[in-house]
């Protein structure tokens, strides 16, 4: 069975880690495989988003406070904006093809810096995005395998998942960060208990309104 692999030694891994507090992500060939519809639009899994919550879960227990969490794509997305809206995301930003722009606006916004960001993302586009980030998980796939070579060689990930985006990549990735924040089981017994320390962290995210940001305006 092909895993998760993990670019560093465990205690490197750890050191940077630790210094996590917010996760950002890409949206085409990480919530889904890149396809379209007659649209613009792609959709995502409800796998997928069990994943990221329990991630945004593991920090809040980590942390105490809700992990500023948002997407960037290049593409103007209505399911895009319907997910971060649904899962009170802080912000979307879409139709950005230069995506280093929304990143700085993203910082600026939660008084962020660039090694305190968890960044999950796919593909070239985002590379100059995942080389400023704390942490950079890459979501294989099957017949991308040269590029991904490249990705490691120059040092720009982290981890790379062994499942594509239509494939419960994302789940993978989530669950991978989720373990080496170190509250892994913690994390999902309150979850299938539905706890009171759970349903607060609930009340928290829901509180959150996501800002839109359209820079193909």
């Amino acid at each position: 069975m092909h895993q998760t692999r993990y670019l560093h030694e465990p205690a490197e891994l750890q050191r940077r880690i630790s210094g996590i507090n917010a996760v950002l992500f890409d949206w085409d060939g990480v919530f889904n495989d890149g396809w379209k519809d007659l649209h613009g639009g792609s959709s995502f899994s409800e796998v997928g988003s069990m994943g990221v919550n329990m991630l945004r879960f593991a920090m809040w227990l980590r942390n105490g406070v809700n992990p500023p969490s948002a997407v960037i794509t290049g593409q103007v997305n209505p399911m895009a904006e319907k997910f971060v809206q649904r899962e009170r995301f802080h912000a979307i930003y879409m139709g950005f093809a230069n995506k280093p722009d929304a990143f700085m606006e993203y910082l600026r916004m939660n008084a962020l810096k660039p090694e305190e960001v968890a960044f999950f993302f796919d593909d070239a586009i985002d590379l100059p995005v995942a080389r400023q980030c704390g942490l950079r998980i890459m979501i294989g796939r099957k017949g991308g395998e040269r590029f991904t070579e490249y990705v490691v060689q120059r040092g720009d990930a982290d981890l790379v998942t062994a499942c594509s985006g239509g494939r419960n990549g994302l789940r993978e990735a989530c669950e991978a960060v989720t373990g080496l924040l170190g509250n892994f089981a913690d994390v999902f017994d309150h979850r299938a208990a539905y706890s009171e320390t759970y349903q607060r962290y609930l009340r928290e995210r829901n509180a959150t309104v996501p800002a839109v940001r359209n820079g193909a305006r």
